[in-house]
């Protein structure tokens, strides 16, 4: 698992070269975001080794020989292509960057999502309120404008937030259905994927998917255009209001990185009301993406980054916790950890909670 602990051993000039890299990363991003955007990596990637020149790109790409040097100038310096007299090559960097799936969708929540609001980022902190989100409202959290949130921003937002959650899918619905559940209250449900799933996995099973009004209006949508409503339940609430309590009968309450959505306290609420709606037999599913359970110091580094994206825009006041901090959460709501799971999907933890 991840570690922070190693003697810092970098001479002062390369601490000083990294120092740099933080102090202009806003522009080597958009400066990257440019030459995807614009086609320009593309162009040099479909070059192969032979490399490609400028003056090729610029007429390749229809942008101006000046607009393409002073990208490719960046470029060089990231460590995104090089040049062998004269002639463009593509970086094992630039390539991820072109073609890899999960950076693609990471620098589009960014880009689209969180990039503006950031500038409120040190306002976020002292004031512990998302401070960013008055880029596209003025509601409390995110979530209650997700449905209304600009076409190119919802998209970013939703994209993002499916690719980590499908890929973990396929892998935890045999477990789920291991005990043959006749009924799953799906908390967060969101435009309805996961509960697609479970209908197409198991014919017999119902679904309750509880959220807020925008969500579940999408969600219903979706579920009536693949014909799976006769088996669909929808409970609107705001999980934020303890007043809200879950409906009860479920064998299965489902969350996936939902919890991350809200404060220690705020989790422990949840957890609560969720451990009312249970019977001895009923188990509950967390799904998380927790930092310190991470194989690889990306997806750590990425997690610590999103949890900046909370902050800021989403509520204010949650992240991406260290497992310990949602195993307490767990304990002080009276339930005990059955079994815990890591490394499904891209960067998963499974929890199973019992009575």
């Amino acid at each position: 698992m991840i570690s922070y602990d190693a003697p810092d051993s970098m001479s002062a000039l390369d601490a000083k070269f990294e120092a740099q890299k933080i102090a202009f990363a806003p522009i080597v991003f958009q400066a990257t975001l440019a030459l995807r955007d614009l086609g320009i990596l593309e162009a040099v990637r479909k070059a192969k080794d032979a490399g490609i020149t400028a003056e090729a790109l610029a007429e390749k790409v229809g942008v101006s020989l000046y607009g393409v040097n002073v990208l490719l100038e960046v470029a060089m310096s990231s460590g995104i292509v090089r040049c062998v007299e004269g002639q463009f090559i593509l970086t094992k960097t630039g390539y991820f960057l072109v073609r890899d799936d999960l950076t693609r969708v990471n620098m589009d929540f960014v880009n689209d999502v969180c990039y503006q609001a950031m500038f409120n980022l040190k306002d976020s902190i002292v004031e512990q309120k998302p401070s960013g989100l008055k880029v596209f409202s003025d509601a409390d959290t995110i979530y209650e404008i997700l449905a209304t949130l600009p076409e190119k921003a919802k998209k970013s937002w939703f994209d993002f937030d499916h690719f980590y959650s499908d890929i973990s899918f396929p892998e935890v619905l045999p477990l789920v259905f291991a005990s043959k559940p006749k009924k799953i209250m799906d908390i967060g449900g969101n435009t309805g994927k996961w509960a697609t799933q479970c209908l197409q996995y198991d014919e017999d099973v119902e679904v309750t998917i509880v959220d807020l009004p925008g969500q579940l209006n999408k969600a219903k949508e979706n579920l009536e255009a693949a014909g799976l409503t006769h088996r669909m339940h929808f409970h609107e609430a705001n999980m934020l209001d303890e007043k809200n309590q879950l409906p009860k009968g479920a064998d299965i309450i489902w969350m996936s990185q939902f919890l991350d959505c809200f404060s220690l306290d705020e989790i422990v609420s949840i957890l609560k009301r969720a451990k009312a709606a249970m019977t001895e037999d009923s188990r509950i599913y967390i799904m998380e993406l927790l930092w310190d359970r991470q194989k690889y110091e990306a997806a750590a580094y990425s997690l610590h980054n999103i949890s900046l994206y909370f902050t800021c825009l989403a509520n204010g006041n949650s992240k991406m916790y260290h497992s310990a901090e949602l195993l307490l959460c767990i304990e002080r709501a009276g339930l005990t950890v059955e079994k815990q799971i890591d490394n499904i999907g891209i960067s998963h933890s499974l929890i199973t909670c019992r009575l």
